[in-house]
């Protein structure tokens, strides 16, 4: 069985937080919902041009089937790289689910770093960093599953006494578990942001390299 947790520390109370005076991490998401709307039109709009009036009258200058498959083919690239840019930042716009479990991924590596780094300055003297705020639930849950098992009446009552302490120190750290919830609900849509950002830039090449091939092509046609 779980050892008991310690005694709730009446100073690291919930109130008075270390953020309390700051905005919530969750005012940041619709700023970058925003930026991946704003790249969507972009790339949106750069296909709409690609198949457009323009491209067509052009494909209509072709002649001979190899240069009718180099310029179809250019197209195609171009439309593929405007496609995968499109796809690619959709996915900001999918709400992920965030739960505790969610900051053992590997893509919040940097939060928990950054937390650990400093844990006074997050969570004041409630916990020594993010593993220790989590682990009062799991000591709940594990006290809760014991008694529900246990049939010997001193040992019930035993059992009574710590898990009540244990949701003393649920309660106390709840704050700041809801708080780092939302920081890493938060950083999962930056770090998919930042990595649509990254596909945007081959997609730009796709569609530059594809762009430049079919304008040749129908050049020289």
């Amino acid at each position: 069985m779980t050892s008991p947790p310690p005694e709730p520390d009446a100073a690291a109370g919930v109130s008075g937080t270390p953020f309390d005076a700051l905005p919530s991490p969750l005012d940041a998401v619709p700023d970058l919902r925003a930026a991946a709307r704003w790249m969507t039109g972009a790339f949106g709009a750069v296909g709409a041009a690609l198949i457009g009036g323009g491209p067509l009258v052009a494909v209509g200058k072709v002649r001979g089937l190899g240069e009718a498959a180099v310029a179809g083919g250019a197209l195609l690239l171009a439309l593929a790289g405007v496609s995968l840019a499109i796809w690619q930042v959709s996915k900001v716009l999918v709400p992920p689910v965030t739960t505790t479990a969610t900051l053992a991924d590997p893509a919040l590596r940097g939060l928990r770093a950054l937390v650990d780094a400093s844990p006074a300055d997050f969570f004041g003297t409630a916990a020594t960093g993010v593993d220790d705020v989590l682990r009062h639930r799991a000591i709940a849950a594990n006290l809760q599953r014991a008694l529900t098992a246990e049939t010997d009446p001193g040992r019930r009552e035993l059992l009574r006494h710590h898990l009540g302490r244990a949701r003393a120190n649920v309660a106390r750290t709840d704050p700041y578990v809801r708080w780092l919830l939302a920081m890493a609900h938060v950083w999962q849509i930056r770090a998919a942001l930042h990595t649509a950002r990254r596909w945007c830039l081959l997609a730009v090449l796709l569609v530059t390299v594809g762009a430049v091939g079919f304008l040749t092509v129908t050049g020289r046609s």
